[in-house]
Formats: structure tokens, sequence, C-alpha cells
């Protein structure tokens, strides 16, 4: 009919329909097959570095890395099986990922913050830091984020680029911690006394350590009372147990021997005009 060839036309989108149809039938399946080994792969990789003691921090994050660099590398293999040529869909994929680069830059700092957050080890998972103004134990090492829990029990997410750009405090990077203390008496009580009571206390709380040896001097002639510095040794884990522990039994010590604790006063004169 008006003298077209169904005949030859048939043929073709037979044709047609038989090589592509083929060829995107076997790029689906190693995309999917392809996914499914690049993830096995990964998650085996990740097996393997915790039998290696790697560090948790460091172990999912080179998981998902190596996830995603097989997983690229099976689209591209999908791609070229579709009939799409690899060459000039990489170079347009190129020319598209620098100007998504440009785009997400933020993004982008916050990944390389990241990778040099794992790589330099300043803190790892279970760490007590305080990082770009906020404080908490790391839960998680994101590739864009570092994830915080504060003793709240409050959830605190901070950009990988803010922290690396900022002053990083690791609370529990050491086994023990210094606990500095200070405690003021009365000018009209006796100094001797009162530093001998303060050793005695000191000496008394069993998660003190010995070594280094804690320190009890008078630190300064205040406006209204003579301050003794205290700084014991403990572990880390018992920092604020024995910061409040000695904080109690000092106040307890010095209102049962008649050692005066002072604070600010004020004394206000009035005038009557006559």
């Amino acid at each position: 009919m008006n003298g077209i060839d169904f005949q030859g036309l048939c043929n073709s989108l037979y044709f047609y329909a038989t090589e592509y149809g083929l060829r995107i039938i076997v790029a689906l399946l190693i995309f999917l097959v392809g996914r499914w080994v690049a993830k096995y792969l990964a998650n085996l990789c990740k097996k393997l570095m915790t039998r290696a003691n790697v560090d948790e921090t460091l172990r999912p994050f080179l998981r998902n890395i190596i996830y995603y660099v097989m997983l690229a590398a099976v689209v591209v293999a999908a791609l070229g099986q579709a009939g799409i040529n690899v060459t000039s869909f990489l170079a347009v994929l190129g020319a598209a990922g620098l100007a998504v680069g440009l785009a997400l830059k933020d993004s982008l700092s916050n990944f390389a913050a990241g990778v040099m957050l794992i790589m330099l080890g300043l803190f790892k998972r279970g760490d007590f830091v305080t990082v770009a103004g906020e404080s908490g134990t790391v839960a998680e090492v994101n590739i864009f984020n570092t994830v915080l829990t504060t003793p709240d029990n409050r959830v605190i997410t901070v950009p990988n680029s803010a922290v690396l750009g900022g002053t990083i405090t690791n609370v529990t990077a050491r086994d023990t911690r210094r606990v500095d203390l200070v405690f003021g008496i009365g000018y009209g009580d006796d100094l001797l006394k009162a530093k001998q009571f303060l050793e005695k206390i000191v000496s008394e709380e069993p998660r003190v350590l010995s070594d280094p040896a804690p320190q009890i001097e008078v630190l300064e002639l205040a406006d209204s009372s003579v301050n003794f510095v205290v700084r014991p040794w403990c572990k880390t884990s018992d920092y604020w147990g024995v910061y409040f522990a000695l904080t109690e039994k000092v106040k307890l010590v010095f209102d049962m021997e008649g050692i005066s604790i002072p604070y600010p006063q004020q004394d206000v004169h009035m005038y009557t005009e006559k």
C-alpha cells in the first residue's frame, strides 16, 4: 500500500528489536549482577577490616568508597554493553561532573575533610570531643559529616569541613586526666590545717592515682578568700566521679571542722540626710 514495503519494515523492526533488545537485557543483567557483586565485595572488605582490627570509624567509610567505585565501573560496563559510546559518555560525564562539582563545592569540601579526618585519626568512634563549638561522643564519621551524641542524648550533626577547619579537643584521647579543683577558705581560718584536710580527703579517694602525685597548693590570696588548687589525677572514665566526690567531701569535712568557705558578700550602707 502506497509503495511501502511492509515486509522489509517488519524485518527491520525485528532485527533492531532482537539486536538492541538483547543488548539492553544483557546490560540490565550486568548492572544487577555487578551491583550485587560490588555490595558483596564491599561487605567482605569490611569484614576483613574488622578481623584486622582496623579503626571502627574507618571501616564503614572505606566500605562505602569501595562500593561506589565498583558500582561506577559496573555502570560503565553496562552502558558499553547497551551500545552507548562509553568514551563520549565519559567525556560528557566529566564535563557534567565539573559543573556539578562547582555547584556542590561545599559538599566536596566536606568529603575531602572527611577523608582527612579518617586518615589523620584525630578521633575515633566512642571518643568524647569538642568540635566546631559542639561537644559530644563521636557516634560516626560519615562521608560528609560527623555525628555526635551529647551527654543529655541529643544528636548533633557537624559538617566535616567545620570539624577539620576548627580546633578539635579530644577529651578521651588519653587514659588519664587531671581534675582541677579550687577551694577557698576564710582569712581567719588555719591555712595549714585546711591543707592537711585537703591532702587527707584526696588520699582517701580510691579512684585518685598516686602517680602522678596530686598537687595541693595555695593558689592565690583573693579578695575574700585564700584559694587552694587541688589537682589529683585519675582514669579518664573516672573524671566526673572523682570531681563530684571530692567537691562533696570537702564541703562536708570543712563544715565539720569549722573551716569556712567564703562566698561573695556586699555591704550596703544607708545614710540619712538631715
